[in-house]
């Protein structure tokens, strides 16, 4: 198939840089990193509990220091039961947005 003679040298130029950045634009990967950390900030916060805490843990009964009390608003669990219940939930590792085999490889 033959070009069209009509066609002026580099006319194709502007899409063929186009083609090879993927159409997006320069920010792209920075947008994609702020929308993932934005989404773990708000996942987290959507967690916190607020309000008074409870005195006695409400899975084993043992005792809730004051000073937890007043370092982690609306606390429910002890220590101990809140280490377990951290290490069933296990560490969200987020979206992999862009698809790379190196965040695949987590």
């Amino acid at each position: 198939m033959a070009l069209n003679a009509n066609l002026a040298p580099g006319h194709l130029q502007p899409y063929v840089e186009d083609m090879a950045k993927g159409f997006v634009n320069d920010d792209a990967v920075q947008e994609q990193i702020d929308a993932t950390v934005a989404d773990a900030v708000a996942r987290a916060r959507s967690k916190q509990r607020k309000g008074p805490g409870l005195s006695h843990c409400e899975e084993c009964d043992a005792p809730i220091p004051e000073a937890r009390r007043k370092a982690v608003p609306g606390v429910r669990l002890c220590v101990k039961c809140q280490a377990e219940h951290d290490r069933e939930e296990g560490v969200f590792s987020g979206y992999n947005r862009r698809g790379s085999k190196d965040s695949q490889l987590r």
